[in-house]
């Protein structure tokens, strides 16, 4: 009856003017109810009594959600052991691995916080991440010991858990891994109390078998992510159980086709709204087998597609790049995929119709869909259904959104077709960021409508039939394989060094990359460029910034472009460097 009535109304709604996207959508899926429970009990009750079936898969070794769960249990417990309380911060900062979503979770089952961090982050960057949060207790990727072991006692850290990536590995990996790459990696003596190794945490979870179970409220703080919003400061985004639940109920709507026992791979990393909420805990909720990949390896991507022949992929446009250009994927059957999304930066027309090319090559039924949004509202806010997916388009409001689009300088609503800032009103939207009010304001505005608007700082357009597209950016930024680099923060840290009297970073092209920044210096009066500057200065980046945001080149000259208004012209540097690149490829097509 559920399918007929769809039908029937389907056809006889009445068109939605105001929403016309809302035309795509059936009845259930337009009267949809957002969960109160929190995090935990949410993903746990839809998984119900199916706990033989497998939750995460690493590196072949398959956890059902009966170990999963027990775990979870475990960590909690642990955490509990330590002294972590309702509403303290616990920081996670590892690579996609199983231990990270076992702590994720028994986070939120005990009423804790989760700040998750990126693990290739400055010292510099962590010591901020963990003061602004007042995080306790820190869960570390081991190899990263030696980098912040200096840092961590200039913070609030009590507690800091080692967590190698060999911890789940099956035993052969995991002894490949220690001849490898362990040994490598400095530790702590094991007598220094400030740390401890994973194993050691978790037996403090089986010394007591309580079930801390904490009563959560929906709207509590749930998650720390981190971003640099629109002006590319850091800050910490507080995202709630409600929105986190809420980005998982409509990525169930996406992927309607998705079964029980379906394989997803997860590259994208769990730091990122986008892999933590649709990678990780949709497919989780949705019964669906993750397999996790804690960093890109293209041998192992291709042993994935050919071994477990996963259903749904998802990944940014250097991804498919690779895949693309990798000779291994010429014999690859993908009659399988079920959906391939690609997020984290636009995707051109040019780049859209040679994936799809590729796909349906190899077998795949489907073309590539497009996601759209921000850490500040979790993740995708918008997704190229079928009938939506036009190119160059990023699809139609996610179910229980509103996309609206205003002038950005009057604020005045712009009529369908016509460019303004994309602005976006649903339930994923984030609480605000960490201790500044400030900068929440500037982007979560109350509107005449009395509702919160997400104001993104980029320029598009909808369509009359409510697809929506993407044009510009009003903030400068720089997408680098997925990650949002902000020139501000580079030439902040450049102007550090006493030689450097002017800076401008851009983005420029980049085969696979997608873009790479590129920093213009012009040195002090009486300074000449040198290796030992240039030097230098590649150490104070390292030093300060994460290891994507690092300039690919550095160019010194005597003077930068200004505009009018006495600025640096920005604009000009990047049409320079677009000729230089266009050039390059047509040279390198004529064989020269």
């Amino acid at each position: 009856m559920g399918k007929i009535s769809n039908l029937i109304f389907k056809l006889f709604k009445k068109k939605s003017i105001d929403k016309p996207w809302l035309d795509y959508y059936s009845r259930e899926e337009r009267s949809i109810k957002f969960t109160k429970k929190s995090i935990y009990d949410y993903m746990k009750d839809e998984v119900g009594n199916d706990l033989d079936f497998i939750a995460l898969n690493y590196f072949e070794n398959r956890i059902s959600y009966n170990d999963f769960f027990k775990h979870i249990d475990t960590c909690a417990r642990a955490l509990r052991e330590l002294g972590v309380k309702e509403k303290d911060v616990v920081t996670i900062c590892l690579p996609n691995m199983p231990e990270a979503i076992y702590i994720f979770y028994a986070c939120n089952k005990i009423g804790a916080v989760a700040d998750i961090i990126h693990p290739l982050s400055s010292g510099e960057q962590v010591k901020f991440y963990l003061n602004e949060s007042k995080s306790k207790c820190l869960f570390l990727v081991d190899f990263n010991y030696d980098k912040l072991k200096d840092v961590i006692p200039k913070t609030l850290v009590k507690n800091t858990i080692l967590v190698s990536p060999k911890e789940s590995m099956p035993l052969a990996l995991s002894v490949g891994y220690t001849i490898t790459r362990d040994i490598k990696n400095k530790k702590p003596y094991s007598s220094d109390p400030l740390y401890m190794n994973f194993k050691k945490f978790m037996k403090y979870g089986k010394t007591n078998l309580k079930d801390y179970h904490a009563k959560v409220n929906c709207k509590d703080l749930a998650l720390i992510l981190h971003s640099g919003g629109t002006t590319g400061t850091p800050k910490g985004i507080m995202i709630s159980n409600y929105s986190f639940n809420a980005i998982a109920q409509q990525g169930a709507v996406n992927v309607i086709d998705v079964r029980p026992k379906d394989k997803i791979v997860t590259i994208l990393p769990i730091f990122h709204g986008f892999g933590l909420g649709i990678c990780i805990h949709t497919p989780l909720c949705l019964k669906v087998e993750t397999i996790l990949m804690p960093e890109y390896d293209a041998n192992r991507f291709y042993k994935i597609w050919k071994k477990d022949k996963p259903n749904v992929i998802l990944g940014v446009p250097t991804l498919w790049e690779g895949m693309m250009s990798n000779k291994k994927f010429d014999n690859v059957d993908m009659s399988q995929l079920k959906y391939i999304i690609s997020g984290g930066d636009y995707l051109s027309i040019q780049a859209e119709t040679k994936i799809n090319n590729f796909l349906h090559k190899h077998g795949a039924k489907v073309n590539i869909a497009k996601g759209y949004g921000m850490t500040e509202s979790v993740a995708a806010t918008a997704y190229t259904f079928p009938g939506t997916n036009e190119p160059g388009s990023i699809g139609i409001p996610m179910v229980g959104n509103n996309y609206k689009i205003f002038n950005p300088e009057t604020n005045e609503e712009m009529p369908f077709g016509e460019e303004g800032e994309i602005c976006v009103n649903g339930p994923t939207l984030m609480m605000g960021y960490l201790n500044n009010k400030e900068e929440t304001k500037n982007v979560i505005k109350i509107h005449k409508d009395g509702k919160r608007w997400l104001h993104t700082g980029d320029i598009g357009y909808i369509s009359p039939n409510g697809v929506v597209y993407f044009t510009s950016r009003l903030k400068r930024m720089i997408v680098v394989s997925g990650f949002n680099v902000y020139p501000s923060m580079i030439e902040k840290t450049i102007l550090k060094h006493d030689c450097v009297d002017k800076v401008c970073v851009i983005g420029i092209p980049h085969p696979y990359k997608m873009h790479v920044p590129k920093a213009f210096i012009v040195l002090k009066k009486g300074v000449e460029p040198s290796i030992k500057i240039e030097k230098e200065i590649k150490e104070l980046c390292e030093k300060d910034l994460a290891v994507y945001s690092i300039p690919k080149y550095f160019e010194f000259r005597e003077s930068l472009p200004i505009t009018l208004y006495n600025k640096i012209n920005y604009k000009e540097l990047e049409d320079e460097e677009k000729q230089k690149y266009e050039k390059r490829k047509k040279t390198t097509n004529m064989g020269v």
